[in-house]
């Protein structure tokens, strides 16, 4: 290259660069924040629970609700906060979310998080508002492990107590879980506040 077809193409290069604009808009994936959690007692609180929600655009009952499907437990929403029953880890609940934008946020042909959900009849579709893909949401059943989660420590129950264990306490049975209930007799309907939890084996007491 001649040195004046250099020169005229570095003069163009630079003039190029001059006129790029100083900022380039970047689409970047959403990025959700970490759920800060506060445990008091044997519930976790998710303090910034609205604040994810808004990110995520989907409706606070609605993330709540996938949640305590996939924890098997309760909970309410306190303003902006969430209350769940338990202690609940903080990778626990990542994991949740992330699954739940798998499901219900991402599009599964673009990768993108612009969507929304529609009903068509009783079907959710999940439609994306950057390439127009459309696909149904698929919500999957509770697993085994939430159908077992009948029961949390430190709640209350009314329960039957159907049979007498060796030991004379009463036994009452809730989803698979055999509760032992001291002080009780067969055929007696009581409130029983759980006490501890092992395996799918409880032991209660008799409350007011």
């Amino acid at each position: 290259m001649a040195d004046e077809d250099f020169d005229q193409y570095a003069r163009l290069l630079e003039r190029a660069k001059s006129e790029l604009p100083h900022e380039i808009e970047v689409h970047e994936r959403m990025k959700i924040p970490d759920p800060d959690l506060m445990v008091e007692g044997k519930t976790t609180i998710i303090r910034n629970f609205g604040d994810i929600a808004d990110v995520v655009r989907r409706e606070p009952d609605h993330i709540l609700g996938y949640l305590l499907r996939e924890l098997g437990t309760a909970g309410t929403l306190e303003g902006r906060r969430a209350v769940l029953k338990g202690i609940v880890s903080t990778s626990q609940l990542s994991d949740r979310i992330s699954k739940y934008m798998d499901e219900y946020v991402i599009c599964s042909e673009c990768n993108r998080p612009d969507t929304r959900i529609v009903k068509e009849g009783r079907v959710q579709i999940l439609v994306c508002e950057t390439c127009g893909a459309h696909r149904p949401v698929k919500v999957r059943k509770a697993s085994r492990y939430q159908e077992m989660r009948a029961i949390s420590e430190g709640e209350v129950y009314e329960l039957q107590i159907v049979d007498i264990g060796k030991r004379g306490d009463g036994i009452a049975r809730k989803g698979d879980f055999t509760i032992f209930v001291p002080g009780t007799t067969k055929g007696v309907q009581v409130k029983v506040k759980i006490l501890k939890i092992s395996g799918t084996i409880a032991f209660g007491s008799i409350v007011p």
